[in-house]
């Protein structure tokens, strides 16, 4: 159980619409959290604030495009009423995957913008408070992709490698006022996101993570950051990160290859 006295009253679930994003919702609820709920589609968000609230819980939604200029300012005062105990941040799937230098220049920069500059701002007008209170939370959904470059996402693997780092230095931070910093890194997770990318989930030896699994996970390692490794996938974070980068990178572009189905 999550600790409420510590991270709560309020969680804000950014990227909270589906997959793991609402089953740390879900999860949160369940332990007495108000719930805050952000993401684009209204819709889907709209369904998991009735699934949080069936939960007993009190639940905010914010329909609200990260992309948009005016997001971070549109977000800080939709909370501005509430005490944020614990932020995740779940935002950020790469909704653009094409080689950089003949792709488009802006969908590259929209998934920077998603994954870093709309991450920054939000962490340091949620954090503030956390340290001054000297109690609170931060998760960063992160992803193995962030372990080695890519051909096709290798801004959003940069990113996830910036936001690994970040953590690590935020956890240093933070820590000695009693506020948890955690980078979860998950493996391939069986998202309606992936699911839509059309990721196959059955190749032999390839962990797959299921969302509320992972979100259980993150919530109960929540102290023991910076960096979390969600389960199965930590001997692959460790290959990933050793000094011949050509081998490994080839390696784990032929890996992933076999995941997308790219030949």
């Amino acid at each position: 159980m999550t600790d409420l006295t510590k991270y709560g009253p309020w969680a804000l679930v950014v990227g909270g619409s589906e997959g793991v994003g609402s089953a740390f919702a879900r999860r949160l609820a369940e332990d007495g959290f108000g719930v805050v709920l952000v993401a684009r589609n209204a819709e889907r968000l709209d369904a998991v604030a009735d699934e949080v609230r069936a939960r007993g819980a009190q639940v905010r939604t914010v329909p609200l495009d990260l992309l948009r200029d005016d997001a971070v300012g549109q977000l800080i005062e939709a909370t501005a009423d509430l005490e944020i105990g614990l932020l995740v941040l779940n935002a950020g799937a790469n909704a653009y995957g094409a080689p950089f230098v003949t792709g488009d220049l802006a969908r590259h920069e929209e998934v920077l913008t998603l994954n870093v500059l709309r991450q920054l701002p939000l962490v340091h007008h949620f954090a503030g408070p956390m340290v001054q209170r000297k109690r609170g939370g931060i998760i960063l959904v992160g992803s193995l992709s962030g372990y080695n470059g890519s051909s096709r996402e290798g801004v959003y693997a940069a990113s996830k490698a910036f936001s690994r780092i970040f953590s690590e230095g935020l956890w240093v931070e933070c820590r000695p006022d009693n506020v948890d910093v955690l980078h979860l890194v998950l493996g391939l997770t069986r998202t309606p996101a992936m699911e839509r990318k059309g990721l196959k989930f059955d190749i032999p030896g390839v962990p797959v993570g299921e969302p509320d699994e992972v979100a259980a996970e993150g919530l109960a390692h929540l102290a023991d950051g910076p960096v979390w490794i969600v389960d199965g996938n930590a001997e692959t974070a460790r290959r990933r990160s050793g000094p011949d980068r050509a081998k490994i990178v080839q390696a784990a572009v032929d890996a992933v290859s076999k995941i997308v189905g790219r030949h």
